[in-house]
């Protein structure tokens, strides 16, 4: 799979191409976003749980989107990723998790892993990685998905291809995404998907291409999903300093972390001199190993999978010939 995954592929471009080009004001601007008192808890924690696998060289983000208004832990993550920035072989990888993965989740039972971020928010994540997955993460970034949408109109918009089977529904999403989240109504006229192809759709239109979920399955909203984080990765790496400095100051007010400003300004370095514009991607679980059904009334459609074949791919896909 050739496509890079999801909206919040946007915010981490953002983030470490900004964080790359400075200090100044990118420093004391990133400081506003870094939750310390959560990095701190966090370090603290490594000295007395079980951690996951950890491979000197790998640095593990976990990307995380909610679907409402703001990051608190009170909203479920619609979104998560995993990017894997690989400094010892100069490598950048991301990982996409299916959002109803049938997951563990300490404290609580076994249900959806959207369901952990709305519980006890990401250190209930990161734990989930940890006992289901046995992955380390090291760093987290959390977004709201209404921010995407300005961040979409800022850089003028994405192109993607729209099937004409999703042209209907398009429009259907149009109308929550413009009506019920978009703050650019005095500027900006609702318009319509009119027609299949490939065209440029700018923030609202992309968001609600986002979330199209009845005309195929979920698999496929994924694919959609890295189809739109491909082509903003695109419009990141032609874009001037004016664009990334507009990103920043959205991605600052809807964002929270535990990296600090100075590894964030790293982390962009980093990801700057491995310039890897051909991003390899792991799909969460496996086609092949994993079960989707209504597994009861109450907790839904979910996905089953086979523990032993996904984790041993995704391990070697994350951590190479280090892989356990």
């Amino acid at each position: 799979m050739k496509k890079i995954t999801k909206i919040l592929l946007a915010t981490l471009s953002v983030i470490l191409l900004i964080g790359a080009g400075g200090f100044g004001f990118i420093y004391s601007n990133l400081n506003k976003m870094y939750v310390k008192d959560e990095a701190v808890n966090a370090q603290e924690k490594e000295d007395d749980t079980v951690q996951g696998t950890e491979v000197e060289g790998i640095t593990n983000i976990l990307l995380v989107g909610t679907d409402g208004a703001n990051v608190e832990k009170s909203n479920r993550s619609d979104s998560v990723m995993l990017v894997t920035i690989d400094n010892k072989n100069k490598d950048i990888k991301i990982s996409s998790i299916a959002r109803d993965t049938y997951v563990d989740i300490p404290g609580y039972s076994t249900e959806k892993l959207t369901h952990a971020y709305a519980y006890g928010g990401i250190d209930l994540l990161k734990e989930v990685f940890e006992v289901n997955f046995n992955i380390k993460v090291d760093k987290y970034i959390a977004v709201n998905f209404v921010s995407f949408m300005d961040i979409m109109d800022e850089l003028g918009g994405v192109e993607v291809n729209v099937e004409e089977k999703d042209v209907k529904e398009v429009n259907k999403y149009i109308d929550a995404c413009y009506d019920y989240y978009y703050d650019r109504k005095d500027e900006v006229e609702k318009q319509y998907i009119t027609e299949a192809g490939k065209q440029r759709l700018n923030g609202y239109q992309a968001l609600a291409f986002s979330r199209i979920r009845y005309t195929d399955s979920a698999y496929a909203r994924d694919n959609r999903h890295r189809e739109v984080a491909e082509s903003v990765y695109r419009e990141f790496l032609n874009s001037g300093s004016k664009e990334y400095k507009r990103a920043a100051e959205i991605i600052i007010e809807n964002t929270k972390t535990n990296i600090s400003p100075m590894e964030m300004i790293n982390l962009g370095f980093t990801a700057l001199k491995i310039n890897d514009k051909d991003i390899e991607q792991f799909q969460f679980p496996l086609a092949e190993y994993r079960n989707g059904h209504i597994i009861s009334k109450k907790k839904g459609w979910v996905i089953e999978w086979d523990k032993e074949p996904n984790l041993n791919a995704w391990h070697s896909f994350i951590y190479g010939e280090d892989a356990e």
